[in-house]
């Protein structure tokens, strides 16, 4: 498991039993798109030791030490910050309906949400939509790109890894002049969403490099396509 980024959540969650389904069938074509097997595969050990000594010793611990409802309302509340993303790339891909949704939710659960604490939107009919800016520029015509693997940050691609740039404009880190402060705030983000992917990972089996890599592609694409993704049968 990699050091995480905000996909791994995503995709895990979401995606591993559909990767399960079409494992066999969308081997070749993630093959064809990861060229640089070499030097990824050598990121994700290095990533992977990293994990394992650091990082799931730190989630294992937080989510001992951490009530349920606590550890949820936090990842709420980190959720609602990432809705300035979402509803962002809903602008830019064109998709008014849903970024009133998600303006709706970011209002709704930073009032009577306490800032996100809890998510008051969803029981509301105000699902959470699921949009960044490597899959606007998908929606606007851009190819993935081969498929890397970032140092600490894990599997992305090409074009994946580039739209991390915009995106990070839009959370808080960078307006946050306290350092102690935003270096706190980025290690409890990083650590929680960890913990949530501790009971997803036992669903990963055989080669782990593959697995992942086919997992991530499939789930990429699945949501650059909204769901509307072509069978390989």
């Amino acid at each position: 498991m990699q050091v995480i980024s905000k996909d791994w959540v995503g995709y895990i969650r979401i995606t591993l039993v559909m990767a399960l389904a079409v494992f066999g069938a969308s081997s070749l074509h993630a093959a064809e798109q990861d060229p640089w097997e070499g030097v990824n595969r050598a990121i994700f050990t290095f990533n992977d030791k990293v994990d394992t000594y650091t990082l799931k010793p730190l989630a294992q611990g937080y989510q001992t030490i951490t009530p349920n409802f606590v550890e949820d309302g936090i990842s709420n509340i980190f959720s609602n910050l990432g809705d300035v993303v979402v509803l962002t790339n809903d602008l830019l891909q064109g998709k008014v309906r849903d970024a009133g949704i998600d303006t709706s939710r970011i209002l709704f659960n930073s009032t009577f949400g306490v800032l996100g604490f809890f998510d008051v939107a969803t029981p509301m009919g105000l699902q959470k939509n699921d949009e960044d800016f490597g899959q606007t520029l998908g929606v606007w015509g851009l190819g993935s790109g081969p498929y890397v693997v970032l140092p600490l940050l894990g599997p992305s691609t090409v074009r994946d890894a580039a739209g991390r740039v915009p995106d990070s404009f839009l959370q808080p880190y960078p307006y946050m002049d306290h350092v102690p402060t935003r270096n706190v705030t980025r290690a409890v983000n990083v650590v929680d969403l960890r913990a949530g992917l501790l009971s997803a990972e036992k669903m990963i089996t055989g080669d782990r490099y593959i697995f992942v890599r086919n997992a991530y592609l499939q789930n990429r694409e699945f949501r650059t396509q909204d769901g509307q993704v072509e069978d390989d049968f």
